[in-house]
């Protein structure tokens, strides 16, 4: 087997998240995106140390798994979904798998409880960031989803399965508007153009939109005034028959060369810049870049199952780091002495001290800054810490801060279970252990899922040692 040459094979397995298994004259080979039971067509593009990896060229056999109706339109060319094909039962199984396969490996026996699904499987995201393009080379205007292994191409989702039908309206209209009147979206590689992406969040339980449109301030490229564009668009969303209910149209400014979406300048065209959503009881105000679960249904099987792992927090103090809008602190502070939240993102923060106080809890601290630069800073010492940081994990000089505290107990919560088998090896190796961990899955469809370990710190590492060994 050498680098260039075709092959053909049956996927045998996958590993997280998306790195379809095949042997190949004795060897393992890796082909991204290929589903196990597939028969495949596939090129290697790397061979070395003993590995090799194949790009996926074609399906020439669907696995037994696969279904053949009810498909989204778009799987296959949209990037955004790895399970479209796969039977909801059977995408746990193999999320579920992957996953005790990955953590066990770290530290064996860690007390592994399974798979929670989500409560509903499509339509359940709350959040999507759309992005303006086309869908090859100087072709008509795109707004959706990038194609899959592609950088440049845009995929229009009208259809897309895993939103709700508003998504797809708002989507839609805006395409149709923007077309019409000619305008030009930013080009990544010459720079040069007006329209970036579509942001729009939904609240699954109170239905409110908030809708905010992300472009260059590249404004003469119009070739007409920009308010003139701006209000046509926003009357035409108005005009939609939707399910839910516009709480806020924006206009956001970004001339950042990272292809992300973030805010230079924010204008309120219509409503406001917040909306409201439910939780367990409680109510949440978010705004466009506070972090909030995606799925916010199943954010309540996440957070219930914290809030389990957590145990009793009587007269204890509770540090929540990495606390988005406050919504696991909240949920653990009512018999708590006092929890501390800690941010980087300064919405998300004043979401969370907004939150705390519209729900009556008034023993919530929330401080913005990195975790990494303010936690050594507080004052006060926790009793148990909670960590639920972005898919990268902890960074390692963070981690050595948290470790430093030498709490009893944390909980740690992640949307990327590599990063969680990283840090928990840098955990073990200081005394602690994992007692018990699940997923949740947020993400039907998708090829991501959400983690959560409880640990506990032994007494001494020489114990923690000797228990290594008798494993």
């Amino acid at each position: 087997m050498k680098k260039g040459e075709i092959w053909e094979g049956i996927v045998e397995d996958i590993d997280f998240p998306n790195k379809g298994i095949l042997r190949i004259e004795g060897e393992k080979v890796i082909v991204k995106n290929a589903l196990p039971g597939q028969r495949i067509r596939l090129a290697i593009h790397k061979k070395r140390g003993g590995k090799a990896e194949g790009r996926l060229l074609e399906i020439l056999e669907p696995s037994i798994w696969e279904k053949k109706e009810n498909v989204c339109p778009h799987f296959g060319s949209c990037g955004g979904c790895l399970y479209q094909s796969f039977p909801y039962e059977e995408q746990l199984k193999l999320k579920e798998k992957q996953v005790d396969r990955l953590i066990r490996q770290v530290c064996g026996d860690w007390g592994f409880e399974g798979i929670k699904g989500s409560p509903v499987a499509e339509a359940y995201r709350n959040k999507m960031e759309f992005s303006f393009g086309d869908e090859y080379k100087d072709g008509p205007l795109a707004l959706g989803m990038h194609r899959r292994g592609s950088f440049y191409d845009i995929v229009t989702t009208r259809e897309c399965r895993i939103v709700h039908e508003d998504f797809c309206q708002i989507l839609g209209a805006a395409l149709d508007y923007f077309t019409a009147n000619d305008t030009p979206y930013y080009k990544k590689q010459q720079h040069v153009g007006y329209l970036r992406h579509l942001l729009v969040r939904r609240a699954a339980k109170t239905g409110e939109i908030l809708v905010a449109l992300v472009t260059t301030t590249q404004a003469e490229t119009l070739g007409q005034e920009e308010k003139e564009l701006l209000n046509g668009w926003g009357q035409r969303l108005r005009e939609l028959n939707l399910a839910g209910s516009l709480a806020g149209i924006l206009h956001i400014k970004n001339d950042s060369l990272a292809d992300v979406v973030q805010c230079d300048e924010m204008d309120t065209l219509w409503g406001r810049d917040y909306f409201y959503e439910e939780l367990l009881g409680m109510q949440f105000c978010i705004t466009p870049f506070s972090f909030f679960q995606t799925n916010s249904l199943g954010a309540e099987v996440l957070y219930e199952t914290v809030r389990e792992y957590v145990g009793d927090t009587k007269d204890k103090v509770v540090f929540d780091l990495y606390s988005g809008t406050g919504t696991i602190a909240q949920i653990t502070s009512p018999v708590a002495a006092r929890v501390v939240g800690v941010e980087i993102v300064e919405e998300a923060v004043e979401a969370a001290r907004e939150n705390a106080r519209r729900n009556g809890l008034d023993n919530c601290v929330f401080i913005t800054g990195d975790v990494l630069k303010v936690v050594g800073e507080i004052a006060e010492k926790p009793d148990l810490i909670i960590l639920d940081p972005p898919r990268d994990g902890i960074h390692p000089k963070a981690l050595k801060k948290i470790i430093d505290f030498g709490v009893e107990r944390m909980v740690y919560v992640s949307c990327k279970p590599t990063s969680l088998a990283r840090d928990l090896a840098v955990l073990l190796e200081h005394g602690y252990r994992v007692e018990r961990g699940c997923c949740v899955d947020m993400f039907p469809f998708t090829g991501n899922v959400e983690v959560i370990c409880l640990l506990s710190k032994l007494r001494t590492k020489q114990n923690y040692g000797s228990r290594i060994k008798n494993e």
